[in-house]
């Protein structure tokens, strides 16, 4: 829907009266999946974390092998390039992640500068104000807003006295905690090893003794000679772990590269639902098939993706499918393990790109879900622009939005508004099936005329005494099982 500027008035007079009215029907408006969902939130919610434990280490050398439990936090961001709104944003989703994370955000800093400090992220200078808020918070981990290398995250930890951690970390904690099916925690579990690995290290010499000649005993072939030391001990176990954990999420891989293959043999189309974390995806997904997904106002509340079969006004099938949430700078480690899940997307025939209305910048969100998209190699496939809380949003952003981008349309999941017309948009951009036939099928032949309606767009429909004649829009595979029943059927009358 390009809404012209005659439109912009009474869009929103629609969209202020019909969120009048969702302010005083939603809490009524129950569905039938809000039990589960409750259910599933309170257990969510009952692994919290308590506030009066420490996490402060002993033993800093244990950072990566313990989960990450933030409480009292400090972030840290370093602005290198944009405008101050920009990097105020950033670090306000930092705080949010932390928070989703289970943390008590105590304090933030910003630093500009050309490009971070190698040694320590931030200057010297900034480090000593660091330190302080540190002991005045009493905070016991500092999060930083970018990927630290493993020299800077040492330093930082020597200098500060306290755990560190970067965003990277921070976005895996919360796929760690939020992960529910097999797959899932595999893909997780095999992002936080890579992450792992460049960053293993040991306190004092610990990880660098040295078992070596007839002292390895009983280690066989490989055990002689010099020996291996304990941190390549170590990293050689990691490497095993990762390469089993590839195997696994191949097989799994396999059961839902059959079902894909399935439904494009069946020339059923696909629709992805795509967008940034807590857009309202699972929400939409919901609305539209009654799927029964987990809704949280959190970020990266749903990991797992879920396939929905939908249908159109005419009765033409195709698959609706959630899936991850995108960040700005998402993890490539994340990137890789989830590779699997990300197929729904590059695999897709139409991608509905949902985006918050109501954020302090869309349009960054956008830039930032398109990147991805187009690292996954989806870059080339149909986009609708679905702009979603449009009932709280600045009516000037949204009309910004529909103006820039040219398919784009403003509804919102909880009150209904736009819903009616982002689900013609929908069917309008499915792709369309190229044979044209005009036959009579046999009434014998009731398969054929129910694969038309799944499969195909039907132009008229009429019933004749001989059969059903319809003119339609259909696959190759379908027009030639169909006319080999109108010959079977002449044959036979003859």
């Amino acid at each position: 829907m390009t809404t012209s500027e005659d439109g912009y008035d009474k869009l929103f007079e629609d969209l202020l009266r019909e969120s009048a009215r969702a302010a005083a029907d939603f809490d009524s408006d129950e569905t039938e999946y809000e039990e589960n969902e409750q259910q599933e939130l309170s257990d969510r919610n009952a692994l919290r974390r308590v506030k009066s434990f420490s996490t402060e280490l002993q033993d800093i050398s244990d950072a990566e092998y313990r989960q990450l439990q933030l409480e009292r936090v400090v972030l840290v961001g370093v602005w290198t390039e944009g405008t101050a709104e920009m990097a105020d944003n950033s670090l306000a989703e930092l705080k949010a992640l932390a928070e989703t994370a289970g943390s008590e955000v105590m304090e933030g800093l910003i630093q500009r500068r050309d490009k971070p400090d190698p040694s320590t992220y931030i200057g010297s200078g900034k480090l000593i104000e660091l330190r302080q808020i540190v002991i005045a918070t009493g905070a016991d981990t500092v999060v930083c807003d970018g990927e630290l290398s493993p020299s800077q995250l040492r330093t930082l930890e020597e200098k500060l006295k306290v755990k560190v951690v970067d965003r990277v970390a921070l976005i895996l904690d919360i796929f760690a905690q939020h992960a529910k099916s097999k797959e899932g925690k595999a893909q997780v579990e095999l992002a936080q090893i890579a992450y792992l690995l460049p960053r293993l290290r040991g306190w004092g010499d610990s990880l660098s003794r040295q078992v070596g000649g007839r002292a390895a005993g009983g280690a066989g072939i490989g055990g002689r000679g010099p020996g291996e030391t304990k941190i390549e001990t170590d990293r050689r176990r990691i490497r095993d772990k990762m390469a089993k954990l590839r195997r696994e999420i191949a097989e799994m891989k396999t059961s839902r590269d059959t079902k894909r293959q399935e439904r494009k043999r069946n020339n059923i189309p696909s629709v992805a639902i795509a967008g940034y974390t807590n857009a309202g995806k699972s929400s939409l997904l919901n609305a539209l098939t009654g799927a029964g997904v987990l809704v949280e106002n959190a970020l990266f509340a749903t990991l797992d993706p879920t396939v929905r079969k939908c249908e159109t006004a005419e009765g033409r099938i195709y698959t609706l499918s959630d899936t991850v949430g995108f960040v700005r700078h998402l993890p490539h480690q994340l990137i890789d393990a989830f590779k699997s899940t990300l197929e729904e997307v590059s695999g897709s025939d139409l991608i509905v790109h949902v985006v918050d209305g109501s954020h302090t910048d869309p349009f960054e969100q956008i830039r930032a879900v398109r990147e991805v998209i187009t690292e996954i190699g989806g870059g080339h496939i149909p986009e609708i622009i679905a702009i979603n809380k449009v009932d709280i949003a600045d009516p000037a952003v949204v009309l910004e939005i529909l103006r820039k981008e040219p398919n784009s349309y403003a509804f919102s999941v909880r009150s209904g508004f736009g819903m009616e017309g982002l689900i013609r948009a929908i069917e309008k951009s499915l792709p369309h099936p190229s044979v044209e036939i005009t036959a009579v099928i046999p009434y014998s032949r009731g398969d054929l005329v129910s694969a038309v309606h799944e499969q195909g767009e039907i132009l008229s429909e009429e019933h004749l005494p001989e059969g059903t004649s319809i003119h339609a829009y259909v696959d190759a595979g379908l027009a030639m099982a169909i006319a080999k029943a109108e010959e079977i059927a002449a044959s036979v009358q003859e």
